[in-house]
């Protein structure tokens, strides 16, 4: 998916609340907004990548519904990261209780937390130094787990806290994360 960065710090400092708005009148726009205070308007994605993407949050649902552990997002919520940055992943998860610590008027706009869980399903037209940037960013500011999906090299970057990056090159499923206890994920549709 295509990027494009606007820098306007130059000549305007846009507030958290400014930057809500600026969404809130956009609706048909997708914006993130880095550590910087840039902002970053994201393409839509095509069909192909929408349906995959579709999918996975299907699953992730049907598990979060069973597991009743937490909450899950999709890629339409911005969460507010400690560095400041304002980030949309494809799929996110907090644990009930964290969720449950912000105050009900902070979850109705761009929750002020760094998920535990995020997950993104690259597009074709991505560039990889730009998403592994992406999960490092969310690592940093506190995601436990995240996993980079890439169709294209049909490889899952495994990105967790406090550990070395894994590499696994078409695996048929995702499990075993204390972070997602129960969760299997099956990918072999992904990689047809």
């Amino acid at each position: 998916m295509t990027t494009y960065t606007l820098n306007l710090n130059s000549i305007m400092q846009i507030t958290d609340d400014q930057f809500y708005q600026l969404c809130r009148a956009n609706p048909d726009a997708k914006f993130e907004r880095n550590a910087n205070g840039e902002i970053i308007i994201v393409a839509p994605t095509g069909g192909e990548t929408g349906n995959r993407n579709f999918e996975l949050v299907v699953d992730f649902g049907i598990w979060n519904r069973q597991a009743k552990l937490g909450v899950g997002f999709d890629s339409s919520t911005c969460f507010k990261l400690p560095n400041g940055a304002k980030r949309s992943p494809d799929i996110a998860w907090i644990q009930q209780a964290r969720w449950d610590k912000i105050s009900p008027e902070a979850q109705k706009k761009f929750p002020p937390i760094a998920p535990d869980f995020v997950l993104e399903l690259m597009s074709p037209s991505d560039e990889l130094d730009t998403a592994q940037a992406k999960m490092r960013e969310y690592i940093n500011n506190g995601v436990r787990l995240g996993w980079l999906l890439n169709r294209q090299a049909k490889q899952v970057e495994i990105y967790r806290l406090q550990q070395e990056l894994e590499i696994l090159n078409t695996p048929d499923r995702l499990s075993n994360e204390d972070v997602l206890p129960g969760l299997v994920l099956n990918l072999k549709p992904l990689w047809q």
